[in-house]
């Protein structure tokens, strides 16, 4: 599988803009086109990352300090990269990541502070790899903060920092895709299932 283009495919976007349900819809669909994929995710994806996912994703909002979660994540992010997107990619496999590294530039970067250097600089150190085509999932804050709240999981330290947050994000991703046109493809996330997972899957042919 060598000549595919997109072979590293990050999925990212607000908390329940449905990124989780379309990276399973788009797995199955590349798999029935007879393409290897793997679905991981982030933080996680490694028995390493999975251990500080808890640590970043549970407990009251001002647990870290946004340059501490800048470190945890790298640190997560980097035992992924090694033990699961490095050996998929080297195997030809294509790779499905829910979250990479464009949500520390929203989440840590833009939205809690002025520390977008930060991560660049820590990203270009220790990862140094960006993906080859990137889905923002886009949709209005308020109804993914709805429906993620509805889940009720442990894991809600983010989305209990609030709509303002949520509303910021959003247009830190949008003006990250502005930046990078040749990697970003935006998606409306704000209707039915069936029409997002279309127009993903067209976009990805298209990378591919």
């Amino acid at each position: 599988m060598s000549h595919i283009k997109a072979q590293f495919i990050t999925l990212e976007g607000v908390d329940g803009s449905g990124k989780s349900t379309q990276a399973k819809l788009l797995k199955e669909a590349l798999e029935a086109e007879g393409h290897s994929v793997l679905l991981t995710r982030e933080p996680g994806g490694s028995p390493g990352a999975e251990e500080i996912r808890s640590l970043v994703l549970e407990g009251e909002p001002d647990r870290w300090s946004a340059e501490t979660e800048i470190l945890l994540f790298t640190a997560a992010r980097r035992d992924h990269l090694e033990r699961t997107i490095l050996p998929a990619l080297a195997a030809g496999t294509i790779v499905i990541c829910d979250r990479f590294v464009d949500s520390t530039r929203v989440y840590q970067g833009l939205t809690r502070g002025d520390l977008r250097d930060v991560v660049d600089k820590l990203h270009a150190l220790m990862i140094g790899r960006e993906a080859d085509l990137t889905l923002l999932f886009d949709m209005d804050p308020k109804l993914g903060l709805a429906r993620a709240k509805a889940r009720q999981t442990t894991e809600e330290r983010f989305e209990d920092m609030g709509l303002e947050m949520q509303l910021a994000m959003r247009q830190g991703f949008l003006a990250l895709a502005k930046g990078a046109p040749e990697r970003f493809a935006v998606i409306d996330a704000g209707r039915d299932i069936e029409a997002i997972a279309a127009d993903t899957l067209a976009a990805v042919r298209v990378a591919l």
